[in-house]
């Protein structure tokens, strides 16, 4: 868990988590209806106790050290619909229903650029 936070996760839910270095678990963020991929976001211990109860996304801002609520300056809100954590307690899947653009850039998704790759 980053140092900025006390957190009232409950203990079943931190204890299955593994975080990284930073106390970070990737979140990504899909589209509950259409099954899109919006983004990706880090979460620690207190942003997914916010996410969790409060009804919309939070994140931990690596570059600004802060925690930040999807849509809060965009008005681009992802109001949560359910979160799963995987298999290993890695990565947390957090399905949403996106009021807008999920992408600083405007985009609906984080993932509007396609690379060239062999299919195998």
């Amino acid at each position: 868990m980053t140092d900025n936070a006390v957190s009232t996760l409950p203990a079943d839910i931190a204890d299955a988590l593994k975080r990284d270095a930073d106390g970070l678990v990737a979140a990504v963020i899909q589209q509950h209806d259409t099954g899109e991929v919006l983004m990706l976001g880090w979460m620690d211990d207190e942003a997914l106790r916010r996410t969790l109860t409060e009804g919309r996304v939070t994140f931990w801002s690596r570059s600004r050290e802060e925690y930040w609520r999807k849509g809060d300056t965009s008005g681009h809100v992802q109001l949560v619909r359910s979160v799963s954590l995987d298999c290993d307690g890695d990565a947390l899947l957090v399905q949403v229903d996106q009021h807008g653009a999920a992408c600083h850039t405007g985009e609906l998704s984080c993932f509007a650029h396609d690379l060239e790759a062999t299919a195998g």
